[in-house]
């Protein structure tokens, strides 16, 4: 049996009783979970500082000083020791509330000690309050246990109550690799090793947690980062090659009628090169026999769905029926209208399926369906019913992915007998570090320029106290015949953060955009489906003028009269939030604008946030500050996915590491698709036992 997967309560100084506190607190359950809970930062016991050196700003410091005097000072809940030591520049006093007799005992004046922990200041004294003292020794100062970096582990208050704070975490850290360190097993073949200089697996893991110097630090950090990153691409990588093999695809083999007789006589622009590009790759892809599954990115009005539609001609030209699932009926109903408006009437017939489609017309959608009269079918969940039959189903698009559960998208492909083809579309560009991981098992296609003709968006950033000037810029462009976007972050007051929030906002536009001269519309979370669409399409038609919302318009409108997007409280925004916000504006051939509107107290990341917007309209430039700002577990989707399980390696620092991971992986495959080579045979033992891996599980 593998060591690692010891439970815990056999390890010398766990015990049942801390294992199961761990277990519930922590989610560490065996050796490998302990091994695998890595310090979060370390704190440097190689460095010593000079009393005139250290201030409050520091992270924890160690001085060399002498005892000078000690006293017991107050009386019951003041009662405290107080040390005073001094070095060459300065003193330091020394403070202690608890413990104070014991501790007195044992500090001897006139005594040089090691002094460590967080500085502080009391009356322009330089203060420690609770430090830990070690008695100076020259001699054994190479083996005093303090000269090291000293791990720091994430600990919580139950926990400090059976002594695992950060210390008693290392010490059971420290009895674990004294005993099994030997039977960490490599996992990565010597070739790669050697042809990355990579520190041994055993050492990685020693290092990681006792580093000797910061140096081997870095390199079992290297290690672990290329070990974490190179699994996670050899198990997508794998998955994409035995898909290939497993699910045989129907071949598109002709461009027909609808294709030809769309894109000669009804597409309205030019295509852009990005646009053709993908319908090469999809074209390419619905030949070869093998069942298609791409991601398409594209950024906001990039024209994803054009090329949709184009993609399901081929389909139905090849006699096959097709659909597209969206997360939102808003988002349904609006490739509906987009697609209807541009095959218009007569040409072929266009069905949408939603949750508030009457049940008359789904008896007359399901018989044309099931005889295969329906060619394109738009719709929301409503297309997994069991109800809802094709009669030959052989291309489908999943709009915004992340939205859908594993087993709802399996469920829409089971709707026939040899597996549609699938192309995932997303409107959230995705950093190239992020979509080799989440949809690493994809082939990925990006549209990544604008269609002719669409003036970049203006987006101006202005405080509260300057709202006058957006409101006078707002009925200029009202006057102009344009409509308005203005967006809020919450409904209702919050207690707990200062927003302005929808109700406060609509009493203040009612009353700078009064009736009759103005008209407004109100659209939130809370209305009816059927009030919310009334309120839609009272803007939509162009009846009111400014549409006051919170952020259930983020996908889904498309309103090419809308010249404006105002968004305040914008700091409280992701980036890709407000990318997509401002998306709902430049849809049609005016010039647009996104208004940011905040107060003065802005954050770091806040500020970082919204300069971004202001400086760059790019929205991969824009995902990738994203994730630098937030990180992959926070993005749109990407924490449910589970693929993002990674204990060391950081996508938004890592970026280098995944390429070389990768790009290795797939020199291995083309090489060597069975991990039959001897020198392979390491790799192809974690794929059959799943133990030559400390991290497999966590990504298998």
């Amino acid at each position: 049996m593998d060591p690692f997967q010891t439970p815990l309560t056999y390890l010398k100084g766990a015990g049942q009783t801390r294992a199961e506190v761990l277990k519930k607190e922590l989610a560490i359950a065996t050796f490998e979970d302990l091994l695998r809970h890595f310090p979060f930062r370390y704190i440097d016991r190689t460095k010593f500082y000079k009393v005139k050196d250290i201030n409050p700003d520091l992270p924890y410091v160690q001085v060399l000083a002498r005892v000078i005097s000690k006293q017991i000072v107050g009386e019951k809940h003041t009662k405290r020791l107080v040390v005073q030591t001094r070095d060459d520049t300065g003193t330091l006093e020394l403070v202690w509330f608890k413990g104070i007799n014991w501790i007195d005992k044992t500090i001897v004046p006139g005594t040089v000690y090691i002094v460590f922990g967080k500085a502080g200041s009391f009356n322009g004294q330089a203060q420690m309050a609770h430090p830990e003292m070690e008695i100076y020794s020259p001699a054994n100062m190479q083996r005093q246990g303090n000269a090291t970096l000293q791990p720091v582990y994430n600990s919580t208050e139950k926990l400090k109550q059976f002594q695992l704070d950060s210390k008693g975490i290392q010490k059971l850290t420290a009895t674990l690799l004294g005993l099994h360190a030997k039977d960490i097993k490599e996992n990565l073949p010597l070739y790669i090793i050697q042809h990355f200089k990579l520190l041994g697996r055993a050492d990685a893991y020693r290092n990681i947690h006792f580093p000797a110097d910061a140096n081997l630090l870095n390199e079992a950090l290297h290690r672990l980062k290329f070990e974490e990153l190179f699994l996670l691409q050899l198990k997508l990588l794998r998955n994409k090659m035995l898909h290939t093999q497993k699910f045989k695809g129907n071949i598109f083999g002709t461009v027909g009628h609808y294709f030809n007789d769309f894109y000669h006589h009804k597409l309205p622009f030019q295509l852009t090169t990005p646009q053709k590009r993908v319908l090469k790759e999809i074209r390419q892809d619905t030949q070869r026999g093998v069942q298609m599954n791409r991601l398409l990115q594209g950024d906001v009005g990039s024209g994803k769905t054009v090329v949709a539609l184009m993609a399901m001609l081929i389909a139905v030209d090849n006699g096959f029926q097709t659909c597209i699932m969206a997360p939102t009926e808003i988002l349904a109903s609006q490739h509906y209208q987009t697609i209807s408006t541009l095959v218009g009437d007569g040409f072929i017939e266009v069905a949408l399926l939603t949750g508030s489609t009457k049940q008359k017309d789904r008896r007359v959608l399901h018989q044309k369906l099931e005889s295969g009269e329906m060619k394109i079918l738009i719709g929301t969940h409503a297309l997994i019913e069991d109800k809802v039959q094709f009669k030959n189903l052989g291309f489908v698009i999943i709009d915004e992915q992340h939205r859908f559960g594993v087993e709802q998208r399996a469920r829409l492909w089971r709707k026939n007998v040899v597996p549609p083809h699938i192309l995932v579309m997303t409107a959230t560009p995705i950093p190239r570090t992020l979509a080799m991981t989440l949809y690493g098992d994809l082939d990925v296609s990006v549209i990544d320029e604008l269609p002719a003709g669409r003036k970049p968006i203006q987006t101006l950033h202005f405080f509260d106290n300057q709202r006058l000037r957006v409101f006078g810029f707002m009925k200029k462009e009202i006057a102009l015949g344009r409509q308005i976007y203005i967006v809020y972050p919450l409904i209702k007051e919050s207690e707990k953060l200062d927003l302005k929030n929808l109700e406060e906002g609509i009493e203040i536009i009612s009353r700078e955009f009064p009736l009759p001269e103005y008209k407004i519309s109100i659209v939130h979370g809370k209305l009816k489906p059927a009030d919310k669409e009334f309120e839609m399409q009272r803007f939509i038609k162009g009846q009111t003028q400014i549409m006051v919302a919170t952020t259930v318009i983020e996908v889904g409108v498309n309103v090419p009269n809308a010249s404006v997007m105002i968004i305040e409280n914008a700091e409280r925004f992701g980036l890709s939030q407000l990318h997509q916000l401002r998306g709902r504006v430049g849809r049609g051939a005016e010039q647009s604008y996104c208004i940011l509107m905040s107060s003065h107290k802005l954050s770091h990341d806040g500020k970082i946030r919204l300069n971004t917007m202001v400086k760059t309209n790019n929205g991969f430039e824009i995902s990738e500050i994203d994730l630098q700002l937030r990180g992959p577990g926070n993005l749109d989707g990407t924490q449910q996915s589970g693929v993002l399980d990674l204990k060391v390696a950081n996508l938004a620092t890592d970026q280098e590491l995944l390429f070389k991971a990768r790009k290795t992986v797939e020199q291995i495959f083309t090489k060597d698709p069975q991990l039959a080579l001897p020198e392979n045979q390491v790799l192809h033992h974690a794929f059959e036992t799943k133990n030559a891996g400390l991290s497999w599980d966590k990504i298998s």
